[in-house]
């Protein structure tokens, strides 16, 4: 979502940390390029404006001027001041309420907000224990009532029965006292949208709101949406009154106006954002981490709570008795692959570690994508029990067989087999020696030598994050920041954090990044 505006404000932002001192005239040249990145990633006008006038505020001062790296207080007001535009603290779903709490969905007709909907009532579901009821208000749009029902029986959250002719208000009135009777925590009411902003609209939602009371209003609106969005939420918060924001396909190619924009404008926080279709794909929003991103900084935080939610403890157990045996056959192989696409593929995992950022032209320019990653499991589906066990046994006929089923050729299997094997190597030398934890650490080092970034991550290792408790995630963070913002951890004693020492929590041996053990193919060989 961000990344032309990280990429922009990157390079302003390096310009200025190189220096050893800096003046106003370097300071005011600076935000003008912050200024015209922020516009061209149609962040509203008057926010901008705030936000290059609070920054000149503070960063043209005496205590600026004189510091020792003036640039990185610089960097460091800009990162605080995106924090403050973003909202300072992240803020979730209020469900302090008299039971049941009643949440009212609003936003324009294609905004998300039935399928929104659905997914945070899974998520109460499954993540806070509540019993949710979701009732569809949209009595205008050709089998929207029906598409709520059939996502409540994915997500297996019960929906309110629809009778044909009852109105939006009539509907709102049975589903809360439906709720009362069946003794539901929650009921989420998934309102009508138009395709614009009109009177009748705005006299729907108001009437909904008199007669059902909602604890929370969370307007849904497209990311993609640009400037529009602005208009939409200062709409909807003087007629109807929202409680929150909620923020769809925040996974797009859109330019991040939006999330920058209708905070600042309205004032209300940005609670959850959608990140993809799958009924999981929302995320609480944390306007730190955001900014950090923004910037080139990294989550770490972010990075380990995902790794901590999709790594199978009891598999990563059995993984690391089979590396301290030695063993590391191609269904290992596929499980790492398997791992890491869950956790946000390749892409995700580097743009959430600090300072890899800059490191996805050269991997992408090295062939190294997702979509590889996804050639590689289909090859290994392709493969017999006894091939994929016993990878030895491949010939030139059973490639020939295996590429045909994989859509591949013989010299990608015979890429990937080399890959495996140096993996196996790898796992063999580090079971004989108990030194699980360097292995990541060396590898990563190697590739970033080989992109000619080896000044950015040194050797050495951080202490297991999967230990930390979150203040001291939080102090880590800062640690990166104190650090120079974007540029790598130079400052860090232990290198990168997650990549050496424990590394991330619940990988096996030493995979601290899952299908990366061995080395990446195609670029060059394993020292």
């Amino acid at each position: 979502m961000f990344e032309s505006l990280q990429e922009r404000l990157g390079s302003i932002l390096n310009g200025l940390t190189g220096r050893g001192a800096l003046s106003e005239a370097d300071v005011s040249a600076a935000l003008r390029e912050v200024r015209r990145a922020l516009l061209e990633a149609d962040v509203a006008l008057e926010v901008v404006r705030s936000f290059t006038d609070k920054v000149r505020e503070k960063a043209v001062g005496a205590a600026v001027l004189k510091s020792i790296k003036p640039g990185q207080m610089v960097v460091k007001i800009v990162h605080d001041e995106l924090v403050e535009m973003l909202g300072a603290e992240g803020v979730a779903v209020d469900l302090n309420a008299p039971a049941p709490v009643v949440i009212m969905m609003v936003g324009l007709q294609g905004s998300g907000k039935t399928t929104t909907s659905a997914k945070i009532a899974k998520r109460l579901t499954e993540r806070q224990g509540k019993k949710v009821l979701m009732a569809s208000l949209d009595t205008r749009r050709p089998a929207a009532q029906e598409q709520l029902r059939q996502l409540g029986e994915q997500t297996k959250v019960a929906t309110l029965p629809v009778i044909a002719g009852q109105s939006p208000v009539d509907i709102a009135k049975r589903a809360v006292q439906a709720a009362k009777l069946g003794g539901h925590d929650v009921v989420i009411l998934d309102t009508a949208g138009r395709t614009h902003i009109d009177e009748p609209l705005m006299v729907e939602m108001a009437d909904i709101r008199k007669v059902s009371d909602p604890h929370e209003i969370l307007l849904v609106a497209d990311s993609l949406t640009g400037q529009d969005a602005v208009n939409l939420a200062k709409n909807f918060d003087d007629r109807v009154g929202i409680t929150g924001l909620v923020l769809t396909r925040m996974d797009g190619d859109g330019r991040g106006g939006a999330a920058l924009s209708m905070r600042a404008v309205t004032g209300k926080p940005i609670k959850l954002i959608g990140v993809g279709e799958k009924m999981d794909a929302l995320e609480e929003f944390y306007p730190k981490r955001i900014a950090d991103r923004i910037l080139g900084m990294g989550d770490i935080v972010s990075l380990v709570e995902k790794a901590a939610e999709t790594i199978d403890a009891e598999k990563a157990a059995a993984m690391a008795k089979k590396m301290q045996a030695g063993k590391f056959d191609l269904n290992d192989l596929a499980d790492q692959l398997g791992q890491m696409q869950k956790m946000g593929g390749m892409g995700g995992i580097m743009g959430m570690m600090p300072g890899m950022g800059k490191m996805k032209d050269q991997m992408a320019a090295a062939g190294l994508d997702d979509k590889m990653f996804g050639r590689q499991l289909a090859i290994i589906s392709s493969m017999t029990k006894a091939e994929r066990a016993n990878p030895d046994v491949l010939k030139h006929s059973r490639k020939k067989r295996i590429a045909a089923g994989s859509g591949t050729d013989a010299a990608e299997i015979n890429k990937l087999l080399k890959m495996h094997r140096q993996m196996a190597d790898m796992m063999k030398a580090m079971g004989g020696k108990g030194k699980g934890g360097g292995l990541m650490r060396g590898m990563m080092g190697g590739l970033a030598s080989k992109m000619g970034l080896g000044g950015m991550m040194p050797g050495g290792g951080m202490p297991d994050l999967s230990k930390m408790d979150p203040k001291q995630l939080e102090a880590l963070q800062k640690q990166a920041e104190a650090a120079g913002l974007g540029g790598g951890l130079k400052g860090l004693p232990g290198g990168m954090p997650g990549l050496g020492g424990g590394g991330l929590p619940g990988l096996p041996g030493g995979m601290k990044l899952p299908g990366l053990g061995g080395g990446l193919p195609g670029l060059g060989k394993k020292k």
